[in-house]
């Protein structure tokens, strides 16, 4: 089972979960976006095991490493509820002071996207490795720009408040990790793969490990999936709208069958 990071959710919230979310921010406030996902991909989650659909091993992408880190039972719902308000928060205010974007670039290799990031000048990095078709750039808009002209495939300007995964956002992870520090987390009941470098997570400390590195860190989602396939995972569920289960259409070379909740459900 994979869980979706921002701009990728789909579900309701309901029941238990709303109630962690009312008793952690009070019933008349707005719920954080990023929030809204987390709480969403736990309620479909719920639902999900209650028809049946037990995951064997799991993953999130960036985000969704947090639902992730709930349904292996590592994370208290109340802890996740209240680290990712707060992750939601310290982003918000990074972007607001470090101005910057994120780019998919489709249809070209990880490795020119690499090389074209470390000829530019300028806050810039790879911050998703999606696919092995599809690369994300993150950083200053011209920093961005400069490396679009660079190189081939198709450009698409991602829907984000800012340049997550890259330096523009380091004081709100060091916050982040000062909170995740202090957070209790038990050991998981089934394997997590880490979005950050496709390792299998065991431990309480190993995914606290990941937690911690995964905002700076780039999504290496593509060693996720091919961590996926060398475990002889056959099918992917996705607790979200779908974007993680199309994005296996990239990887010719692992056959690996993928669904959404709603198909499930």
């Amino acid at each position: 089972m994979v869980f979706p990071g921002q701009g990728a959710a789909d579900g309701e919230i309901s029941g238990e979960v709303w109630d962690a979310v009312c008793r952690t921010r009070g019933s008349e406030q707005e719920v954080p976006y990023q929030l809204s996902v987390f709480a969403g991909s736990v309620d479909t989650f719920h639902r999900l095991k209650k028809n049946g659909v037990e995951p064997d091993i799991v993953a999130g992408h960036s985000l969704g490493e947090y639902a992730a880190a709930y349904a292996v039972g590592s994370l208290r719902l109340e802890d996740g509820v209240r680290l990712v308000a707060e992750r939601d928060r310290l982003m918000m205010e990074a972007a607001g002071k470090n101005p910057g974007e994120m780019t998919a670039i489709i249809g070209v290799g990880a490795q020119e996207v690499i090389c074209a990031v470390s000829m530019v000048e300028g806050a810039v990095v790879a911050a998703n490795f999606n696919t092995p078709r599809q690369t994300v750039i993150s950083g200053e808009k011209e920093a961005l720009a400069a490396v679009a002209e660079r190189v081939g495939g198709k450009k698409r300007k991602l829907d984000v408040a800012g340049a997550f995964h890259s330096p523009l956002i380091r004081k709100a992870s060091v916050a982040m990790d000062e909170l995740l520090a202090e957070t209790p987390l038990e050991h998981p009941k089934i394997p997590l793969v880490s979005s950050a470098n496709g390792n299998v997570v065991v431990t309480a400390n190993e995914l606290r490990r990941a937690l911690r590195a995964q905002m700076l860190s780039p999504v290496r989602w593509v060693a996720v999936v091919e961590q996926f396939a060398s475990l002889g995972v056959e099918e992917v569920v996705e607790a979200g709208g779908g974007t993680l289960v199309r994005m296996l259409r990239d990887f010719q070379y692992i056959k690996l069958r993928g669904r959404v909740a709603k198909e499930v459900l």
